[in-house]
């Protein structure tokens, strides 16, 4: 359990946090949600004792372990493989004790330890987290060096997943991650054994991988029971409360005042005025809440191009005399939004680029509008602003005979107000150097925008934001992105890269995201083939869908109680001294609840399985 108690902490005299309480109960996993800069990383900081509390207290069990990923990654000649093994210090260090121990007595206790933390399956588990996050066994083997900073954060991310802390910390774990890596640590993390807390703007994360949401606002620390969309409604009710609540409490304290006002100076009415203004005085006043900056993205539209904009006959392309892709028959309208899909590797970048005329054709034919303009945005380009220019200085370049009043217009049309439009690029936000490159990369009004991981160092509401600028958009659309709600509510095709080649994917992104969840388990064995069964009739497809409205109730049920539960865990009062044994059976009855959920779930999946197969028949 990880209790934070009242604390206070403040940065250059500018208070983060104040009186900021809330119980994380073990076991639990927790999103960190709230504004950029309110101070989700230095939580995690105070937490881990990087930083000294102005006041207030924050314990954790005796001995328990805490683990995040390093600021520095590993970049030696060490293999992947061992540089994961060596970040379970105590399996490391027990492991080299027993090359030279001598003593029985402690041989006998090293080998009892290494038993007990299952030592001998080591390797096994870490080449597993290292698959997941993108490395072939092969990659494995090589050493940290040969890869860029980007795969190193990968490394560092499956040597504390490995190390299996007590109390895991995460700061936007996916934005180094593609959506097949970011998928598989959804899965992983809410299978994690012990307490996760993570900081994340991904909803899609938010919603599946966690079960309660931790919101950091105005200083002030809300723990809520529920994931991410739970938590969006039952904030949106507490805010309509407050500001009705507001609006109520400032219509009386009118009212009283316009009394005053009246009748102050009359001798009869003097002394109901007086009383009146000192009510005034006494009122504890509620502040309406204040609504979120709003984030903008405002996309320049295209005039419209004669179909297809783009047009690809037995293409191929690649790098020098190596082929990456081949046998490529695709065609890109104005009104496509296509989201690519595919393994980090297989070639997304490379058809991107093609595309944008980054990378020639090889073979084949490819047919463009004349008039066609692209606007390609990668997440490296971010990295390749000038670092000590300002904003208004970027455009400027791009534009010059422009006159800076219309140009300060255009950046504040991408979030960039004036102080953001004069202020050098090395002293911006992630976000706003994000915002900076998508207004360089549409401000030609381009037909076709290609997007390579543009939600990275976004925060939710600038994502949603970036959503409905999307859709606003007349030009084509070319999304990479590990961000699912992102893909989910702007694409309207996929296209699967893969084997060479890119072919359209048929089906939908939570048939894809199942694909890539179990791909990788293991093959059951061949059995002889056996008479395909006949067609289902009505009345067993019926009994069918009961059972899976069934399934589906009960899963409703028990999510109902796991949040009931996970709320009462979350009462600070439960951990009170004499409360040990209300605490066991809370723990208890929640952790009966998350298995049957479990089974369920279970349950579900045969259950829709077997429809799917009777409908198929």
């Amino acid at each position: 359990m990880l209790r934070i108690q009242d604390i206070a902490y403040s940065v250059e005299g500018r208070p983060l946090f104040e009186g900021a309480s809330a119980t994380i109960p073990a076991g639990h996993k927790v999103g960190l949600v709230g504004p950029n800069g309110a101070g989700k990383t230095t939580l995690f900081r105070l937490i881990k004792g990087e930083l000294t509390l102005d006041n207030g207290d924050i314990s954790l069990p005796p001995r328990a372990r805490i683990g995040g990923i390093a600021q520095e990654v590993p970049s030696s000649d060490t293999s992947l493989i061992d540089t994961v093994l060596e970040a379970d210090t105590e399996r490391a260090a027990l492991m080299a004790e027993s090359e030279t121990a001598t003593d029985s007595n402690r041989i006998a206790e090293i080998q009892t330890r290494l038993a007990d933390i299952d030592a001998w399956s080591a390797e096994s588990r870490a080449s597993s987290i290292l698959k997941g996050l993108g490395f072939d066994a092969e990659a494995q083997k090589r050493p940290c060096s040969d890869f860029s900073g980007g795969w190193r954060m990968r490394v560092a991310l499956a040597g504390v997943l490995f190390a299996q802390p007590d109390l895991l910390l995460l700061d936007e774990p996916t934005n180094y991650l593609d959506l097949e890596g970011a998928l598989w640590l959804e899965s992983y993390l809410t299978k994690y054994p012990h307490t996760v807390i993570v900081i994340s703007h991904d909803r899609g994360l938010l919603n599946r991988a966690v079960g309660s949401i931790l919101h950091l606002e105005d200083k002030r620390l809300t723990y809520y029971g529920t994931p991410y969309d739970g938590f969006t409604k039952l904030r949106a009710e507490k805010r309509a409360q407050a500001a009705a609540q507001a609006k109520k409490q400032e219509e009386r304290r009118a009212h009283l005042q316009s009394f005053v006002d009246r009748f102050r100076a009359k001798a009869t009415k003097a002394k109901q005025a007086q009383s009146r203004l000192k009510m005034i005085e006494r009122m504890d006043m509620i502040a309406a809440p204040e609504e979120a900056a709003k984030r903008v993205f405002n996309f320049p539209q295209p005039d419209e191009l004669s179909p297809p904009i783009i047009n690809i006959e037995n293409g191929a392309t690649g790098y020098g005399d190596v082929t990456i892709l081949k046998k490529l028959n695709l065609r890109i309208d104005q009104d496509d939004r296509i989201a690519l899909l595919g393994r980090n590797g297989q070639g997304k970048s490379t058809l991107s680029k093609l595309l944008s005329d980054r990378l020639p054709l090889q073979a084949g034919r490819m047919s463009k509008s004349s008039k066609l303009r692209i606007g390609y945005f990668a997440q490296h380009q971010v990295d390749e602003l000038h670092l000590d220019e300002t904003p208004l200085q970027h455009v400027q370049r791009e534009r010059p005979d422009t006159l800076p009043p219309k140009l300060r217009a255009l950046l504040a049309g991408f979030g960039l107000g004036a102080d953001q439009a004069d202020t050098e690029v090395a002293r911006l936000s992630g976000g706003q150097k994000a915002r900076l490159s998508l207004l360089l990369a549409t401000l030609d009004a381009p037909h076709l925008l290609i997007l390579d991981e543009p939600t990275n160092h976004l925060d939710i509401e600038s994502r949603e934001a970036l959503v409905e600028a999307l859709t606003a958009y007349c030009g084509a659309v070319i999304l990479v992105s590990h961000d699912m709600h992102l893909l989910g509510m702007v694409a309207d095709r996929l296209w699967l890269v893969g084997d060479g080649t890119v072919k359209p994917y048929e089906d939908d992104l939570d048939a894809y995201r199942s694909l890539l969840l179990t791909q990788d388990k293991p093959a059951k064995p061949n059995k002889k083939e056996t008479p395909k069964p006949k067609r289902a009739s009505r009345d067993e497809l019926l009994a069918l869908r009961s059972d899976v409205r069934k399934c589906e109730d009960r899963i409703g049920k028990l999510e109902e109680m796991a949040e009931k539960l996970s709320a009462k865990l979350a009462d600070p009062e439960l951990y009170e001294d004499g409360r040990a044994g209300d605490l066991a059976v809370w723990n208890k009855k929640y952790a009966e609840v998350r298995d049957g959920l479990s089974r369920a779930e279970e349950l579900w999946e045969k259950a829709v399985e077997k429809l799917e197969t009777a409908e198929a028949g």
